[in-house]
């Protein structure tokens, strides 16, 4: 089956949202949340559908040959409800995402036939007193005879209550050192019950129904063919297998905002305000255009990070820490400024605007989820001078196939993507080479020649960091540096996906220079007034694709059930 026929029939068997009667409609996600359950009848539906086979590589008897068409697929699971899509299936990803990258063939194998016969597996990283500073773990796997002792506690572990499979970030050094810790892959179903214990379960605002929990382990013995990789390589494993999480994660994530635009469409097309609807209100037009030019904006960052990693394995060390920073904070800031406009119905759990409250809860929960924005912005600090002195002066311009959405790719090779991008960085080299095209449209030409202007003075701001700023410990102006760059790079993004699009709307000059405007006042810089009407076109294309049952992002793919 193909992507797109994979895709339409998961969205088949989720059925049509507004159907009181369908057990996997809006009504039950509603019900379940207030029950602080998962879903029961979605879990069921995604086992039959065999959402697993999406995180096992093809090469293993799975479905994953791309990491945008994985995006795109969890995605239609989210825009129904992100608690089943993080609860029943995305932590399977996470999980396995070491063992893809750094695992021998045995232990793929054995984690392939686990997901592949609807079992779970669990990523054991967080320690409360620590949080994301995975390096001061202090869980220990030790050598005792023929195996390793495991001891001490992991927290906020999602489904590990009910996974058989737990990938485990470990302390197998005392002393200090990027070679102090290891992973495992351990059976939680061969562990001596009395060295195992499972801690209660941690209740959130968001996501209610994901069984967050924790475990002890007190010298638990592991066969040392447990481990992934060889002992102290987990911190260079992690900065490899998360560039692959760290692009889909977001990815799906647009999902929710899909939701989220799409119920305040339809408020405003029914609420009448001095004698016309909302929608007929130029603010409300502006802040729905504004919102829908987010959304498509995270969607371009988000792809071409995904599809980034097949074709410049070796640069994408950065650009996926910018997915991972930015595509929440832009999800998050449309979400609040749907929010306003939708009033007081934002907060109602009941009626036909009660999945925004949910959404309104469960994002932020979601956006923290395997790395904070001040993590990924520490990935991507240190790599700034070197981009800064090798890359921003005449790079060569990513090749077509990262920003054409159809084009096919060279298989995703796990063990292929490194540590840091040495100084490469060919994605935002597509602002000045389009500034430079004679074919350009004028207005976007000039916009272009802004955000190349922008990345030559970073260029120079970057070269001037004083040694301290340009570690993991650096000051606030150096993650001021992180954001403009990540702004440089959704920029260079969406000029990209234009240049190589193939529908009639996103050939349109409009949504990118409505694009390029915003991001540009995210960076403060002048880029002349927003032209007049720019989001009219914007607004009809909305009005479009609610009528005809299409997503709001760049696939404007089919939905279930009418929407209008």
């Amino acid at each position: 089956m193909t992507a797109a026929g994979t895709l339409s029939d998961l969205e088949t068997r989720l059925g049509d949202p507004d159907d009181a009667a369908n057990p996997l409609g809006t009504a039950a996600v509603l019900a379940a949340d207030e029950r602080g359950e998962l879903l029961a009848d979605g879990e069921t539906a995604l086992a039959d559908f065999g959402m697993n086979a999406e995180f096992v590589p093809a090469e293993l008897g799975g479905r994953l040959r791309t990491a945008d068409g994985l995006a795109r697929t969890v995605r239609a699971v989210f825009r129904r409800d992100c608690t089943l899509g993080l609860g029943y299936g995305i932590t399977n990803f996470v999980a396995a995402a070491p063992v893809w990258t750094s695992g021998d063939d045995n232990q793929r194998r054995r984690l392939a036939g686990l997901l592949l016969g609807g079992g779970r597996a669990a990523a054991g990283y967080t320690e409360l007193a620590h949080g994301n500073d995975f390096s001061r773990a202090e869980l220990t796997a030790r050598p005792y005879r023929s195996s390793l002792l495991v001891d001490g506690r992991k927290e906020l572990i999602n489904n590990v209550g009910r996974a058989e499979t737990l990938v485990l970030f470990t302390r197998t050094e005392l002393r200090p050192g990027s070679r102090s810790h290891s992973h495992l892959m351990v059976d939680l179903t061969t562990l001596p019950s009395r060295t195992l214990r499972h801690l209660p379960r941690f209740h959130t605002s968001g996501v209610r129904g994901c069984m967050l929990g924790g475990v002890e382990f007190r010298d638990s013995p592991v066969p040392r063919a447990a481990m992934i990789g060889e002992q102290g390589g987990a911190m260079e494993t992690v900065l490899r297998a998360f560039q692959t999480t760290r692009a889909v994660l977001p990815g799906v994530m647009v999902g929710v905002l899909d939701t989220q635009l799409r119920i305040v469409l339809r408020f405003a097309a029914g609420r009448r305000l001095y004698g016309r609807t909302v929608a007929d209100l130029p603010h409300a037009r502006a802040v729905l255009a504004g919102v829908f030019t987010d959304l498509l904006v995270a969607d371009c960052l988000a792809t071409v990070g995904a599809r980034a990693l097949h074709v410049l394995p070796a640069e994408t060390s950065v650009p996926t820490a910018v997915v991972k920073y930015l595509v929440p904070k832009l999800l998050e800031d449309a979400n609040h400024r749907l929010a306003v406009l939708l009033g007081a119905r934002s907060f109602l759990r009941d009626g036909d605007c009660a999945m925004f409250q949910k959404n309104l809860r469960d994002l932020p929960v979601v956006s923290l989820a395997h790395a904070g924005a001040a993590v990924c912005q520490a990935t991507i600090i240190p790599q700034l001078p070197r981009m800064a002195a090798a890359a921003w002066s005449g790079a060569e311009p990513a090749p077509a196939e990262v920003f054409r959405l159809d084009a096919a790719l060279p298989p995703l090779r796990f063990d292929a993507l490194e540590i840091t991008a040495r100084g490469r960085d060919r994605i935002t080299a597509v602002l000045p080479a389009e500034a430079a095209r004679a074919d350009t449209d004028p207005r976007i030409a000039a916009l272009c020649r802004v955000f190349a202007g922008e990345l030559r003075r970073l260029r120079d701001d970057c070269r001037e960091l004083p040694p301290r700023d340009r570690t993991v410990i650096a000051g606030p102006a150096a993650f001021a540096l992180a954001d403009r760059y990540a702004t440089l790079v959704a920029a260079a993004a969406c000029v990209g996906v234009w240049r190589q699009a193939e529908s009639a709307f996103l050939r349109d000059p409009a949504w990118l220079e409505a694009a390029l405007h915003r991001l540009a006042a995210r960076l403060g810089t002048a880029a002349g007034p927003t032209p007049a009407g720019l989001h009219e076109p914007l607004h009809a294309e909305l009005r479009r694709r609610l009528a005809d049952a299409r997503t709001l992002d760049l696939g404007a793919t089919r939905l279930a059930g009418a929407t209008t």
